[in-house]
């Protein structure tokens, strides 16, 4: 490795805040840049909670990457101080049969993770805000809970910052151009040389890089807080929770206790269009869909919410995101499309962009990764 490397961070967001921390560590030269500053909220990474678990419905091959990043996530803690991340349990709960579930289960057994497979009158009985159906199964993975999304940000970039990072904020990045030994970063207010970028854009990766050979959709997604009508919700136990079908969706219960955030999955989200652009209105008719999954399965919550955000994510068609370098531009690694799966990653992709930008490769499983 060249500790020496000057290494420019595009976009000190929910990826590019744990690069620069990482890049940091190990001694290289780190420049970052971002249009806002870190913990905004116009991307992906506000809403006060994000849920960690260590089971995984999408691809049991993630499991090991979740277990790098889960002793990140608690190195970062201990080398700031800040309580980020919070393990309370993470329900997953959806028909048997569901692939989905399945794969859960899968990753559960290959990687003996800490678990309970909790039955209809079991989960009655120890959570009884839950409602599930004839055939549903509902698993308990222990190593999981919540991150707080925009905390973390602003701590990992102010970490990198102590380990000699400078973080330009409110200067956007107009180019990134590839060069024989390095790459140049362009702004409003001039260009700069280094040997290596790592280019984390998040909605706006298609504004920085349209000639990108993958397709990265933008979509709008609502996150909506309910206050509970029972006591169930704020007892000893406050698992967040994700339900797979027949409507992919999640939750978590505010770190304050006073209410319950419900998120939606992808097919539910309508196209963001214009990232710098974005409607923030939440029209009565985009709730439906919530009072819908309230009432079927969560029918201790209020139906009407007392607060409402709106935020983009980036999907690629296959759900795998898109790490490494750009085609023709080694020097240039990305970081985009996470596809709603990111947070929880964070720290373990940062460390793959740090080894990427600054050795080439990486130890850590990538194998799953759109390439």
């Amino acid at each position: 490795m060249s500790a020496s490397k000057r290494v420019a961070v595009v976009g000190v967001g929910t990826m590019g805040c744990q690069a620069a921390w990482r890049l940091a560590a190990r001694g290289a030269e780190v420049v970052g840049y971002d249009r806002f500053a870190p913990g905004h909220d116009r991307g992906a990474a506000g809403g006060e909670t994000r849920i960690f678990r260590s089971a995984h419905f999408e691809d049991s091959r993630y499991v090991p990457l979740l277990q790098h990043a889960d002793g990140l996530w608690e190195q970062l803690q201990q080398e700031t101080g800040r309580e980020l991340r919070r393990l309370t349990g993470c329900l997953l709960m959806g028909p048997t049969a569901h692939q989905q579930m399945a794969t859960v289960l899968q990753s559960i057994a290959e990687h003996g993770l800490d678990h309970e497979v909790l039955d209809a009158e079991s989960l009655a009985k120890r959570f009884p805000q839950f409602r599930i159906e004839d055939g549903d199964a509902a698993v308990l993975d222990r190593r999981a809970g919540f991150i707080r999304p925009e905390l973390t940000i602003q701590t990992a970039a102010r970490r990198a910052e102590q380990l000699g990072a400078r973080i330009h904020r409110y200067t956007t990045v107009r180019e990134i151009v590839p060069l024989p030994n390095g790459v140049e970063i362009r702004t409003d207010t001039g260009s700069e040389r280094f040997d290596a970028a790592v280019v984390s854009p998040g909605p706006w990766v298609n504004d920085l890089l349209p000639d990108l050979p993958w397709e990265v959709d933008v979509r709008r997604l609502i996150s909506a807080w309910y206050v509970p009508t029972v006591d169930a919700w704020s007892g000893e136990e406050r698992p967040a929770f994700i339900r797979t079908a027949p409507t992919h969706c999640y939750g978590l219960p505010s770190p304050d206790g006073v209410s319950v955030k419900l998120g939606l999955s992808r097919a539910l989200h309508r196209p963001a269009g214009d990232p710098n652009r974005l409607d923030r209105t939440v029209e009565p008719a985009e709730l439906e869909i919530f009072t819908e999954l309230i009432g079927r399965y969560l029918p201790d919550l209020d139906p009407d919410p007392i607060r409402l955000s709106v935020y983009m994510e980036g999907y690629t068609e296959s759900s795998r995101p898109l790490v490494g370098p750009l085609p023709g531009a080694e020097n240039v690694v990305l970081l985009a499309g996470f596809s709603g799966h990111g947070f929880k990653l964070s720290p373990a992709f940062g460390d793959i962009a740090a080894d990427l930008a600054l050795d080439g490769t990486s130890p850590q499983p990538t194998d799953f990764r759109r390439d």
